[in-house]
Formats: C-alpha cells, sequence, structure tokens
C-alpha cells in the first residue's frame, strides 16, 4: 500500500483499514515543511505586490506604534 504514498516509509492502519498515521523520513518531511512555507511566502508577496513601500521613517513609526 505504500506505493500509492512514495514518501512514506510506514503507514499506521487502524482495525478499520483506515490510515491513521504515516512515517516520513526526516529529511521528506523538513521538504515539505519548506514548501509549504514556500508558498505562504508567495502568498504574502502577492498579497502587497501592488501597495505603496513605505519609507524608513514611515515603517519605523509603524513599528513604534505597536
Amino acid at each position: 500500500m505504500t506505493h500509492s504514498y512514495p514518501l512514506a516509509q510506514e503507514l499506521i492502519i487502524d482495525p478499520q483499514g483506515q490510515i491513521q498515521k504515516v512515517v516520513l523520513k526526516l529529511q521528506d518531511y523538513q521538504k515539505i515543511i519548506e514548501a509549504f512555507e514556500d508558498e505562504e511566502l508567495l502568498h504574502a508577496i502577492l498579497a502587497v505586490k501592488d501597495e505603496t513601500p513605505l519609507t524608513m521613517e514611515q515603517a519605523m513609526g509603524e513599528l513604534g506604534e505597536e
């Protein structure tokens, strides 16, 4: 069954035969996390791409207001 899940080292199955957990190599897990983080960064960049950049003074002023 792991052939359907190429990164899975082991599948943990419940008594009904449903997959409950997947065991991955740490390196594969880290790559998945990096991919999610990269996608989140892309969404953040796209969300502000049309905004006017702040000057250093404006940015520092906004930081001081927090």
